[in-house]
């Protein structure tokens, strides 16, 4: 092999080794900038809930009963943020920066969405039953368990946070949401709201209420797809590492 071919082939040699130190360092930035904006979404959800767990608290405890039936006026503005943004959840997973599964994050947004914007939003008569104040309190407590440990870098230490929230928080909060849902069905049919008028020959129309009957019936299949889902994570945070100072 002369010198002109080893010269060539350094040089292949040279150019490859920098193609894969610039694609590292390209690999490097996206996975900063992907970390970046996700500690920023998180924080952003963990302080609006924060906020929104804590104001309730702080009204059960000056007013008491009182505090039950005015959860949406004080806390609705704050939680329609919250969800709208919530929607990046199922945007995140579709696309790969997290590794939560899309369907799971697709129904938990969803099922909330519809109570929140559909059965409280579109129903003032909804807006001062205390039923409102435990969904939002469930809500609350539920999400910033879940959001403490990427805000705050949680370890093992506090894995049985992780295992109140899905043994405990998640089916009380499906069942109030639920709840919510039956006591709004009644308000729908009289309402005639969201009901879809059929021609004259028919005779009837559809009512909401119907498509609420259907999306309490896939709520709890639903619920059932995201303990399946969540009974995995739960075993592995108990198989963590003791932290040791």
């Amino acid at each position: 092999m002369d010198q002109k071919q080893v010269r060539i082939r350094s040089m292949e040699a040279s150019a490859e080794s920098a193609t894969a130190a610039e694609r590292q360092e390209q690999c490097g930035v996206l996975d900063a900038v992907r970390r970046h904006y996700l500690f920023m979404y998180n924080l952003l959800q963990f302080l609006g809930f924060s906020w929104t767990f804590s104001l309730l608290t702080a009204n059960l405890i000056l007013h008491g009963q009182g505090a039950l039936y005015n959860a949406f006026s004080s806390c609705a503005a704050v939680l329609y943020g919250c969800q709208m943004l919530a929607v990046l959840e199922v945007i995140n997973a579709a696309v790969g920066l997290v590794k939560t599964p899309v369907f799971p994050a697709m129904i938990q947004v969803m099922g909330r969405n519809v109570v929140l914007f559909v059965v409280f939003g579109s129903l003032p008569e909804m807006q001062e039953r205390s039923v409102v104040f435990w969904v939002f309190y469930l809500w609350s407590i539920s999400e910033v368990f879940r959001l403490a440990f990427p805000v705050l870098s949680l370890d093992a230490k506090f894995a049985m946070l992780i295992w109140l929230r899905h043994a405990l928080l998640y089916p009380l909060t499906t069942l109030t949401e639920a709840v919510a849902v039956l006591q709004s069905l009644p308000l729908f049919d009289q309402s005639r709201l969201f009901s879809v008028p059929l021609p004259e020959a028919v005779g009837f129309s559809v009512s909401f209420s119907f498509s609420l009957r259907l999306y309490l019936l896939l709520t709890f299949v639903g619920f059932f797809i995201n303990i399946r889902h969540l009974v995995s994570p739960t075993g592995r945070s108990f198989r963590l590492k003791p932290h040791t100072d």
